[in-house]
């Protein structure tokens, strides 16, 4: 980590017709930190990580990279900083028509950066950094598990070394034990590869493991924000309402599994 912030978020507005989304929002992420942002369902979460993406115009404020604005008054329409930019999504969102290999290295042969060759190369080693075999790289998305595609999609978001990881629901969908591993992994990628994260994730035993910080989004404002090991005791009430939702959640798990 450094003292360098990565990415700046200023006074962030966004509505969808009469829906007012974000309404004022500002985070600051500095270089290598890792931070997971927290919230109700409708809360903002996947549309702050869109806007700093730039897949959504913003109404107002503006969003930074490396002190650049990149989303909102004054942008610079040049998306060169997307190659900076890893993104997860959360259903994995592979390409059915294509095999493991050309998902994982699509951007950047698309952007000539590499030839098939060197792609097909390039994809073994990040199924090596997630974990998987060679023999994975000739299957199609449709032949793997939800974990796997999971490796999978992970693979591609860090294809091209990026500065900036953004995940978006990394453990939806997966029991428990496929939950804590990917969630191991993505924390020793991350380390690895030094990269700056901002993950969205309802599952605090996931936050714990991939962030250092946590932002907790309510009502269009970031309402709390702290390091992750201490927002068990946050005196946000709103924070407090979201731990004991989560807890009745995981107990409720427990019974039906039981």
């Amino acid at each position: 980590m450094s003292d360098t912030t990565k990415i700046s978020v200023r006074n962030l507005h966004k509505a969808f017709g009469a829906t007012q989304i974000l309404n004022g929002v500002d985070l600051d992420v500095q270089e290598g930190e890792a931070w997971v942002l927290l919230g109700a369902s409708g809360s903002g979460k996947s549309v702050l990580l869109k806007s700093i993406l730039g897949l959504v115009d913003i109404d107002a404020g503006n969003v930074l990279i490396d002190g650049d604005v990149t989303n909102g008054q004054g942008a610079d329409n040049d998306t060169h900083y997307l190659n900076k930019v890893g993104m997860l999504f959360q259903r994995s969102a592979l390409f059915d028509s294509m095999p493991v290999w050309e998902n994982i290295v699509f951007r950047l042969m698309q952007a000539k950066i590499c030839t098939p060759a060197e792609g097909k190369q390039l994809a073994l080693q990040k199924l090596a950094l997630v974990n998987m075999g060679s023999s994975v790289a000739d299957l199609m998305p449709a032949e793997l598990s939800g974990g796997m595609q999971k490796r999978v999609a992970l693979a591609r978001a860090i294809a091209g070394n990026p500065q900036i990881l953004l995940l978006d629901e990394p453990t939806a969908g997966l029991d428990p034990i496929l939950s804590n591993g990917i969630s191991q992994l993505i924390a020793e990628i991350t380390e690895e590869l030094n990269t700056t994260v901002i993950s969205i994730t309802n599952d605090i035993d996931s936050a714990l493991v991939i962030s250092d910080h946590a932002a907790m989004l309510h009502n269009g404002v970031i309402c709390w924000q702290g390091s992750t090991q201490d927002i068990a005791e946050a005196d946000d009430p709103q924070v407090q309402q979201y731990i004991r939702g989560w807890l009745e959640e995981q107990a409720k798990r427990s019974e039906r599994a039981a």
